[in-house]
């Protein structure tokens, strides 16, 4: 079974109609989670740049699912989606990076085993912004076609 079917088989991801409207809300809501990083990157806020930059990902990637007439209740179930779903369309190392900020975000905001929380350093935080940026362009369009 593939990490989709996994995730389908438990809820984590169903099936719904397509619904552009939402699609296209989500891709607003990455623009602005992007600017957000953009910003905090600015103000030497590195951990708010790097959670805004995954927020970004996330959203656009939302949108897709959205497009494709699929709910997601899990960001693991989100990654293993777009990472099945888009290979070959959008680069691969983007939806790498997805599932790799998605690990770091949760470590940051949550700590890991020993409940430490990882910090950002300033060139991971402007790395997170620049494969967001990408990322939410590559999204833009496929559901912009």
């Amino acid at each position: 079974m593939t990490e989709i079917e996994e995730c389908f088989a438990k809820g984590m991801l169903k099936k719904t109609k397509s619904d552009m409207g939402k699609a296209m809300l989500s891709l607003k809501v990455s623009g602005e989670n992007l600017e957000d990083a953009r910003s905090q990157l600015e103000n030497g806020l590195f951990k708010w740049a790097f959670i805004a930059a995954y927020t970004s990902m996330f959203h656009a990637a939302r949108a897709l699912l959205y497009r494709d007439g699929v709910k997601e209740r899990s960001h693991f179930c989100l990654c293993a989606y777009v990472k099945e779903r888009y290979r070959g369309t959008i680069e691969a190392r983007y939806i790498s990076e997805l599932n790799i900020l998605r690990e770091q975000r949760h470590r940051i905001m949550y700590g890991d085993e020993n409940i430490k929380t990882k910090e950002v350093e300033e060139v991971e935080a402007e790395s997170a912004v620049a494969i967001a940026a990408g990322f939410l362009e590559a999204v833009e369009k496929i559901i912009k076609k």
